[in-house]
């Protein structure tokens, strides 16, 4: 005979295991307030009897037991279970009706083997590249598919816009230029600016030794214009309102405003999505046309600073150096770039789960994303206006 009494504390009433054998059949009668707040003081009894091994049958009785949760439940449940795995017979008495559910809740845990519980086993380093790059390839190819449909639901949306009964709401698009595109400018204009002197004064310094400082006009005009320009101003849209844009479907997405959209009869892709692709659509090739004026400025101020090449020598050489083609080379770069930001971030949006740590997740992912695609997109366009000799 075994016997563990133990008092619970500010209910009075002890939390009592008591554990007979006799001609092979065990009694554990069990008694007190079998709740979270005491069990924990029994564990120890409780797995000494389910180890024991002089008996063949077992009846559990619960008759004097005054109080019962989830962890009670589950405790007296574990018994069973390591009895009835053991080959013995198990018999429950004294179980109230109204406990019932509260067992079968229990059951499913109570059953899983030992293991279930156990961390989870470390796979080879081999394995694990293997096991990523599986899923980088995976999840690209769904957010490949996931961006066709967001455009050609943007598509379809701007056709049912252009049609009858459907008319374009001017208003959107206005307040996401303003939002998107103007309120970049200055950190377009800032960054272009510095980049524009910083090649300017690395090219003359860099050619001083041949005695061509007035040659770093061509390198500043053919740069800035063809690449730098439009590529840190998607690189600052990307980071700047891409996110932004993520961020916002994001949220509504959380807060299920996309779904009651969707109950009201409207395309969220079309509601939501439409107006910010065609604001970064209008508003980037305008923003790469203000870069181009703050590189070029930034070379002309770095250069007279420090290679005293003035004003009227620096303009009368980019004259000289650069075209059109030259300009229109990097304008044309503009859209594409745009339609990339606008179409991951919103991508990334309607990804976002219920947490928060999701939004911060797809944020992230978003501007990465689009840095990335932006960055291949313009050595595409370099590989392809060599090809064509643009």
């Amino acid at each position: 005979m075994v016997d563990a009494t133990h008092e619970s504390g500010a209910s009075g009433q002890p939390l009592n295991v008591s554990f007979s054998a006799e001609n092979d059949r065990a009694t554990v009668v069990l008694a007190g307030a079998w709740i979270t707040r005491y069990v924990g003081r029994v564990n120890a009894q409780m797995h000494k009897i389910e180890h024991r091994k002089e008996f063949s049958s077992a009846v559990i009785d619960l008759s004097a037991v005054d109080a019962l949760d989830t962890a009670g439940a589950w405790l007296v449940d574990r018994l069973r279970v390591a009895l009835e795995g053991a080959g013995k017979k198990v018999e429950i008495r004294g179980l109230k009706t109204h406990w019932e559910t509260l067992f079968d809740a229990v059951g499913k845990t109570a059953s899983a083997p030992a293991d279930a519980y156990a961390a989870p086993h470390r796979m080879n380093i081999g394995i694990q590249i293997l096991d990523t790059i599986g899923r980088t390839v995976v999840n690209f190819g769904d957010d490949f598919i996931k961006s066709m449909h967001v455009l050609g639901a943007v598509v379809t949306g701007s056709q049912m816009r252009g049609g009858k009964g459907s008319p374009i709401r001017y208003p959107a698009f206005f307040h996401q230029i303003d939002r998107l595109g103007v309120g970049a400018i200055p950190v377009v204009v800032l960054i272009s600016f510095i980049m524009g002197a910083i090649v300017a004064q690395q090219g003359a310094y860099m050619l001083s030794t041949y005695g061509a400082e007035t040659y770093a006009v061509n390198l500043v005009g053919v740069l800035v214009l063809r690449e730098t320009g439009v590529l840190l101003t998607a690189i600052m849209i990307a980071g700047r309102s891409g996110s932004a844009i993520t961020a916002e479907l994001g949220s509504m997405k959380m807060r299920e405003e996309v779904d009651a959209l969707h109950v009201i009869g409207l395309n969220p892709i079309s509601v939501l999505v439409f107006p910010r692709l065609v604001a970064l659509s209008i508003s980037l090739p305008l923003l790469t046309i203000i870069a181009d004026f703050a590189g070029l400025a930034g070379g002309a101020v770095a250069l007279w600073l420090y290679s005293d090449v003035s004003p009227g020598i620096y303009l009368a050489n980019l004259r000289d150096a650069i075209s059109v083609q030259y300009f229109l080379a990097g304008l044309i770069k503009a859209p594409f770039m745009a339609m990339i930001i606008g179409t991951i971030a919103a991508v990334e949006g309607m990804k976002v789960g219920g947490s928060a740590e999701s939004l911060g997740l797809r944020v992230t992912a978003s501007v990465v994303k689009s840095i990335f695609i932006v960055i291949v997109l313009d050595g595409v366009f370099a590989i392809f206006y060599a090809s064509i000799d643009f």
